[in-house]
This record gives structure tokens, sequence and C-alpha cells, in this order.
């Protein structure tokens, strides 16, 4: 799995990005419960902005990747 944290770094404060579960190369269901947690409670250095991109995995609606938004906060 690659780390979030290094993606997150790579980007300026106030950048917008897009983070999925292929480019974590994670399933989809433990993406899914990933991005749920950030939906909730921001991400390490940035928080979800906008709606989440889902598929359908199995009959299950899955949050396959966030658009998220670079805070100032250390990673």
């Amino acid at each position: 799995m690659t780390s979030i944290d290094a993606f997150v770094r790579k980007q300026k404060p106030g950048a917008q990005f897009v983070v999925s579960a292929q480019m974590l190369r994670m399933k989809p269901e433990e993406f899914d419960r990933l991005a749920q947690q950030w939906l909730d409670d921001g991400g390490p250095g940035f928080n979800v902005a906008g709606v989440p991109h889902r598929v359908v995995v199995d009959g299950q609606f899955l949050i396959s990747r966030v658009t998220v938004i670079r805070t100032s906060a250390e990673v």
C-alpha cells in the first residue's frame, strides 16, 4: 500500500487533488472504510471536498475516489 502521507506531502497548502483506491493500492472495501473516516474527521493534512465518487461492488455502493484539499496542517 502506498502511503497517503507521501501524496499529501507533495501538495502545497490549498491544493486540490484526488485520492483513489487504485492510487493507494487498496481494495474498494478497504478504501471505502478509510474514506468514510476522512469524511467524518478529515484526513492527515487534508479535508474532503465535494461528493465522493462511488462504484458498485457486489451490489454495494463503495467510495472509490475522493477530491481533497490540502490544509496547512503538518502530515
